[in-house]
C-alpha cells in the first residue's frame, strides 16, 4: 500500500506553501526521516522529512503553490 506525502501545516497561520525543491529523484529509494523536499511558507523555507521508507513517486511540481494537505507524492 502506498503512503501519501502531503503538504504539512508549518506554523499556525500556514494555509499553503510553494514546493521549492525535491531532495530525492522520482523513482528513488527513500528512507523514513531523511530530507525529502523543501517548502516555502510565508516566513521561511523548511525541509520536510520522508514519512515512510520505499520508492518515491513524485506528483507535485517544483514552483507550484499547494494547499496544506495536498498530496504531492506517494511512497510505495
Amino acid at each position: 500500500m502506498a503512503f501519501q506525502v502531503t503538504i504539512p501545516k508549518i506554523g499556525f497561520s500556514m494555509n499553503e506553501g510553494i514546493l521549492s525543491e525535491w531532495l530525492a529523484e522520482d523513482g528513488a529509494q527513500v528512507t523514513e526521516g531523511e530530507p525529502l523536499y523543501a517548502i516555502e511558507s510565508d516566513k521561511s523555507t523548511n525541509e520536510v522529512e520522508s514519512p515512510a521508507t520505499g520508492t518515491l513517486k513524485i506528483i507535485g511540481e517544483i514552483g507550484e503553490t499547494y494547499e496544506v494537505g495536498t498530496v504531492i507524492a506517494e511512497i510505495g
